[in-house]
């Protein structure tokens, strides 16, 4: 399907050809001897769960050579010259011969998976060969196939792994439900990695120009379902804010139908200078990589993808004391469910919830630092997962 799919889509197309020659260029690249340790993540979000975790990592056992690989071209193609990895490259497809190829060539001495990763003929291989296999940042759910009752192959996959480290309680409780004991409650490593970007962000002049004695609504990976309320927030004018749109998708014709949409002098990020960034109401953000540390210049944050498959990272706004809104689509995400418990997060169903959410927010400037003051104390007090995963792995990097 993904073969038919790379005629017509550009991801696709980039996912059959950074398999291709896949193993020639494993082999040609990937020295033999020595101790390699090797991190899988599916895309850019799971990378951003895995860097705390592979920089420590590093940083405590430098003899050890890191090998990245990725599922997906959009974590590949962004973090393919990743300065802390020694070897990046696509996964080869899960399949038994490709496994047993690939395991065999790199040889690691230890797995580390991340979230959702479970490729069953890895997970053999990892098995036979007596090779110590990680997960972390697990997060799991009663509605998976590993909790269903024809679940029962699955089950037993999860048994093979050395141990898992899940997100929260739940997980814990429904693994050990189903006789899955090697588990522990770490949390999520996204806390530390979002508490790592707010103690080392990075200055953007113009950004912080735009900004200047101004709050800033801050949009992060809308989508067009986000956009069409959110547009219609700002041509509303009825709250006295500047906005900052950083789009999912960052392709010309869409950043172009964005704009078009929007009433009032818009920029965007690429043409931006001193000159017309003072002028404009909205910046829209027409590249990638910086969304992350833009949050350093906001007040209230909305965060995309709730009207479609689950809203994106919440987690790097919430860092820098951002209120944060999302559509209906969160309950996937516990961080979302436990930021609203707090009152630090709002869910909306529609242009008159987002509205009624800013206008309250704006009229009510104690209201605003309370909310801000719950996100920031959120993300502190979950953070040190990557601590308790690599103490907890230590004595498997003896070992090897």
């Amino acid at each position: 399907m993904i073969r038919i799919g790379s005629l017509f889509n550009k991801k696709a197309k980039l996912w059959i050809a950074g398999r291709k020659d896949i193993f020639t260029r494993i082999q040609n690249t990937v020295k033999p001897g020595g101790k390699l340790v090797w991190f899988h993540c599916a895309s850019l979000g799971e990378f951003e769960q895995a860097r705390p975790v592979i920089e420590e990592f590093e940083k405590q056992n430098p003899s050890f050579r890191i090998l990245l690989t990725f599922f997906s071209p959009s974590g590949y193609e962004f973090r393919k010259n990743y300065e802390f990895a020694d070897y990046v490259f696509y996964m080869p497809i899960d399949t038994p011969a490709n496994a047993r190829r690939f395991v065999n060539m790199i040889n690691p001495s230890l797995v580390f998976f991340v979230k959702y990763e479970f490729w069953f003929n890895y997970i053999r291989q990892f098995k036979t060969g007596n090779i110590p296999f990680f997960i972390f940042s697990a997060n799991f759910r009663s509605d998976q196939h590993f909790f269903k009752w024809y679940g029962g192959w699955f089950r037993k996959q999860l048994k093979g792994i050395t141990h898992i480290f899940v997100q929260n309680i739940k997980s814990l409780e429904l693994l050990r439900g189903i006789g899955v004991m090697q588990v522990t409650v770490s949390g999520d490593t996204r806390f530390d990695r979002v508490n790592s970007i707010a103690g080392n962000v990075k200055a953007y002049p113009v950004i912080r120009q735009f900004c200047e004695g101004m709050k800033v609504f801050i949009a992060g990976s809308s989508w067009p379902a986000d956009e069409d309320l959110l547009t219609k927030l700002i041509n509303s004018d009825k709250a006295n804010y500047k906005f900052i749109i950083a789009p999912h998708e960052v392709d010309k014709p869409h950043v172009a139908s964005l704009i078009e949409k929007i009433k009032g002098h818009v920029v965007k990020y690429s043409e931006a200078d001193s000159d017309n960034i003072m002028y404009a109401k909205v910046l829209v953000i027409d590249c990638i990589g910086i969304l992350s540390h833009v949050y350093q210049y906001g007040t209230i944050a909305y965060i995309g993808g709730g009207f479609g498959s689950g809203i994106h990272n919440i987690l790097e706004a919430a860092t820098f004391g951002l209120p944060v809104i999302f559509g209906p689509r969160y309950q996937k995400f516990s961080e979302a469910i436990e930021l609203i418990k707090e009152g630090g997060a709002f869910s909306i169903n529609n242009e008159e919830e987002l509205m009624k959410v800013v206008l309250s927010l704006h009229a009510n400037p104690a209201l605003l630092k309370e909310k801000s003051q719950i996100a920031r104390n959120f993300i502190q007090k979950n953070i040190g997962a990557t601590g308790i995963i690599l103490k907890e792995t230590h004595e498997f990097v003896i070992c090897h």
